[in-house]
């Protein structure tokens, strides 16, 4: 006759709970149950948890629950013909406590993280196209450090994400890691797909997950260069050297294209070809997928008269620009982040993104460039020809990126009325122009 037994190996604070199947002479199968107690609350008589202490008195019930299910499991196995193995009392305790649904699938959040990374390869991008990009199997990849850390030893179900758990997810995201605003927003909306996702591969959801607000949170500061900057940098007799100039090269041309530093820094000569009778620059961009044309102005051809800037590492470019920029003198006080390495309580180092009022200098990174160009052009070209060189998918999308709301959008209007009234109020004007000779 079969028997079912609990019991701990270890004498740790937190000691793992183990069954134990015994199906007869010399033959028996151990496995976790997922459960742990302090072994000073353990009754090595009952086989359970003391009963006089308050904190582990559920856990007594669970147990019982769970022997309860294997004796029933167990029966239908055997009446079945079935293979009794320690695979096949795992794979109960796990459906049992809904760790994994009868199709075997788990139900945990950190393995549906787990599987969409494993299917990176193959799955369905945003472009339409089959293959996540490298940002986005990075930032899955955070999601699941992140969320191992959150557990703190529990096991979250894919069936428990609703509103007051991604609430709680982003108070800690803000509170305890100290991340930004942006960041733990888009945490949370990795959150909500990898449980969507689930939910259509057959895992339980909550019926409430789609309530999960999937807002956008605003860029809490947009860091570009205007114009003006621009120029004072491209003459700033104090950047000397190789490899400011090099930098400051790679600037102004990252300014004038409005590309990603990583796109930036990979163009070569291959890049610059004739369409039509136009010198255009076409690339594919890492991030998107997306093949780009700009065309070749003749403020780019000034930046290149001398040729193309030699390659550096995008580490590098983000070193000497700060560097170009407060030679430059480019010392602006300015709303924006820096970030700074400092211990946890743990003794462990962490990289934060501190905010407040630095010289501009010290917020100029790569990424100054698009957002620079997509900022300076923007009112002056028409917003589609801009994020057709900015590849942003929608205008939302772009007017958040530059940091422009509905009021820009009735400021631009009023700015095209007057500029239409002052074109009505203007008379033609006669000169006459009288013959003159060369004395």
């Amino acid at each position: 006759m079969a028997t079912i037994k609990f019991q701990l190996q270890s004498k740790s604070n937190n000691a793992p709970i183990y069954l134990r199947l015994s199906l007869g002479r010399n033959k028996s199968i151990k496995r976790k149950t997922g459960l742990s107690i302090n072994p000073k609350e353990w009754s090595t008589v009952t086989g359970l948890p003391k009963q006089n202490n308050p904190s582990t008195k559920n856990l007594t019930p669970k147990l019982k629950k769970l022997s309860a299910k294997i004796y029933d499991k167990l029966n239908d196995a055997l009446s079945n013909g079935k293979s009794i193995n320690g695979e096949w009392l795992n794979e109960q305790i796990d459906i049992h406590f809904e760790r994994i649904n009868e199709n075997k699938q788990s139900e945990l959040v950190t393995d549906a993280i787990q599987s969409i990374l494993n299917m990176a390869e193959v799955r369905k991008n945003s472009l339409g196209g089959i293959g996540l990009s490298k940002s986005r199997i990075n930032s899955y990849k955070g999601l699941l450090r992140i969320f191992q850390e959150y557990q703190k030893g529990n096991s979250h179900k894919v069936k428990e994400v609703n509103v007051k758990f991604a609430n709680d997810f982003l108070k800690y995201l803000l509170h305890e890691k100290k991340y930004s605003k942006t960041y733990a927003v888009k945490k949370i909306a990795d959150l909500k797909t990898v449980c969507s996702n689930a939910g259509d591969e057959g895992i339980k959801t909550h019926p409430k997950l789609k309530k999960i607000p999937s807002a956008n949170s605003k860029n809490e500061a947009v860091i570009y260069l205007t114009p003006s900057e621009l120029d004072r940098i491209a003459v700033s007799d104090k950047v000397k050297g190789d490899a400011l100039l090099n930098a400051r090269k790679w600037l102004l041309l990252g300014c004038n294209i409005g590309q990603r530093g990583g796109d930036l820094l990979n163009i070569n000569e291959n890049n610059f070809v004739t369409r039509n009778g136009y010198e255009v620059i076409e690339l594919t961009q890492q991030k998107t997928g997306k093949n780009i044309t700009i065309p070749v102005l003749d403020t780019t051809k000034e930046i290149l008269k001398t040729g193309l800037p030699y390659k550096i590492s995008i580490q590098k470019l983000n070193e000497y620009i700060k560097l170009v920029c407060e030679l430059s003198e480019i010392n602006e006080l300015t709303k924006g982040g820096i970030i700074e390495v400092t211990e946890n309580g743990n003794g462990n180092k962490q990289k934060r993104k501190n905010y407040g009022k630095y010289p501009k200098h010290k917020l100029i990174t790569s990424h100054v460039c698009r957002r620079s160009f997509a900022t300076n052009t923007y009112g002056v070209l028409p917003t589609p020809l801009i994020m057709q060189i900015t590849a942003h998918s929608t205008e939302k999308m772009f007017l958040n990126y530059i940091g422009k709301d509905r009021l820009d959008y009735a400021q631009q209007i009023a700015d095209f009325y007057t500029l239409q009234a002052q074109k009505a109020k203007k008379e033609p004007q006669l000169s006459v122009v009288k013959n003159s000779v060369n004395q």
